[in-house]
């Protein structure tokens, strides 16, 4: 069993083994099932993920609103043709969240990692991570559980919802997965994976949840697309040796703290940021009428 970061990390150190291997076995025992048994949902989970990150790079599907189709098509042309500033791995994991996310708004199936709204962070920064790598399926589900293991405290200690917490908790959250994540992928420390867990949240810390119309559209596309690079530069800062002086778990706490002081404007309600702007109410008069 574990409630915090440092209980995984103390067991890690006394077993000599991975977080992946402390959240397999324990959500096998939850689950009353085998390790293998849990190994197996997170494939189908992650081929999930890897179906929906693929299916707008080439073509675009409506989302309900309009406002963000095709995003993922063209930065994916973008990418294949130009030169982006920041390099092929990282707009490539860009347009893969961002195609999991038009999946989502167009109604699609996707996997919540930890919520629909941040769905694409996880699985585009992992798939573009992985490529990079040649990391076959074994490291995949491995990656896969520490980051289950990341949103679990992060659940049982903060929050992962935009309204209780902003979007800090939110697309944060899905950020510090990824993270930490890809840093077991890539051989890193069990330290090192919470320090890159707790830059992630560090980073967005006090991000407001805004959503044009009360629709998980705008700003949540960009905001997927920026967690995936929260998530690859923290990974990389903590595989360089460059540590969190908070420690993870009291950085969850403080994002807890600062999410429940956000006005409840800032929380969701779609009625603060750039839901309220000139622009954001017009978009809602649009699409939802005066009435609303």
């Amino acid at each position: 069993m574990y409630a915090l970061g440092e209980d995984i990390i103390r067991q890690c150190n006394e077993q000599n083994c991975r977080i992946c291997d402390i959240v397999l076995v324990n959500e096998a025992r939850l689950q009353e099932c085998t390790v293998n048994e849990i190994r197996q949902k997170l494939w189908e989970s992650f081929e999930v993920m890897d179906r929906s990150c693929r299916r707008t790079l080439t073509r675009e599907i409506p989302s309900l609103s309009g406002l963000t189709s095709g995003s993922a098509m063209r930065l994916n042309a973008y990418q294949k043709h130009d030169d982006p500033l920041c390099g092929e791995w990282l707009i490539k994991g860009v347009a893969y969240a961002l195609s999991c996310f038009e999946v989502n708004t167009s109604m699609g199936c996707i996997c919540a990692a930890p919520t629909a709204g941040s769905c694409g962070i996880l699985p585009g920064a992992l798939i573009a991570a992985a490529e990079k790598q040649g990391a076959g399926k074994e490291k995949i589900i491995d990656a896969l559980a520490t980051a289950s293991g990341i949103g679990q405290i992060i659940y049982k200690n903060a929050t992962i919802s935009g309204a209780e917490g902003g979007c800090q908790a939110e697309c944060g959250s899905a950020s510090a997965m990824a993270a930490a994540a890809i840093v077991e992928m890539r051989g890193g420390s069990v330290q090192q994976s919470f320090d890159a867990a707790a830059t992630t949240l560090k980073n967005v810390m006090g991000l407001v949840c805004d959503p044009i119309a009360g629709l998980v559209e705008v700003p949540c596309a960009k905001r997927n697309a920026i967690g995936v690079a929260n998530a690859m530069l923290s990974a990389d800062l903590a595989l360089a040796g460059i540590g969190s002086i908070v420690p993870f778990d009291e950085v969850v706490t403080a994002m807890y703290k600062v999410g429940k002081s956000l006005p409840h404007e800032l929380r969701e309600t779609a009625l603060g940021g750039i839901a309220a702007t000139k622009t954001g109410l017009r978009i809602k008069e649009e699409l939802l009428g005066s009435s609303m």
